[in-house]
């Protein structure tokens, strides 16, 4: 870790993997469906916008966009916050993150198809187009391995003992 890193707050890089991550899965969401469908990418923003407003959401041109954009982002910032709290308590998550965190992510793709968008006025996910479903899955994955990454940024190397960052509970079993 340089210098320069070490002067960088957890705050910032918390906020800097939920902007890369966040526009990571929604570059793929825009350019999947409008390759694959000629959707629009305000569309995918009113798509997530519907988990607040339901179907009035496609009818809410910007406004409801703009929710959906704010609500995305939110939402991958608490799939940070979630890792970051979990590796506290974790060996297994701080060390392995690639692994970790693409489990993490295919969790984050089952807890948002099956718990979240059911609960949500936006309805259960549709998974009649397969290329979505397998793609999403992917990329759920990366997503996972990003949020890991950015959870543990500013942390000491996984090598360290855990008593020696701030915060972290030792394991002394």
């Amino acid at each position: 870790m340089s210098s320069h890193d070490a002067n960088v707050s957890t705050g910032a890089r918390v906020a800097l993997g939920t902007l890369v991550t966040g526009l990571a899965d929604l570059v793929f969401a825009m350019g999947f469906w409008w390759v694959s469908h000629q959707v629009p990418p305000l569309r995918i923003l009113q798509s997530i916008g519907a988990g607040w407003l339901g179907e009035a959401s496609f009818a809410g041109g910007a406004r409801s966009a703009a929710l959906g954009a704010v609500s995305h982002f939110a939402i991958i910032l608490l799939f940070i916050l979630a890792y970051r709290q979990a590796a506290r308590y974790s060996v297994l998550l701080r060390t392995r993150p690639n692994s970790a965190g693409a489990i993490y992510g295919l969790c984050l793709y089952l807890l948002m198809n099956f718990v979240v968008l059911p609960l949500s006025a936006a309805g259960m996910a549709s998974f009649k187009d397969l290329a979505w479903v397998i793609s999403s899955i992917v990329m759920h994955a990366v997503i996972g391995v990003l949020c890991a990454h950015y959870a543990l940024a500013g942390r000491p190397p996984a090598g360290k003992r855990a008593s020696s960052a701030a915060g972290m509970p030792t394991n002394s079993a």
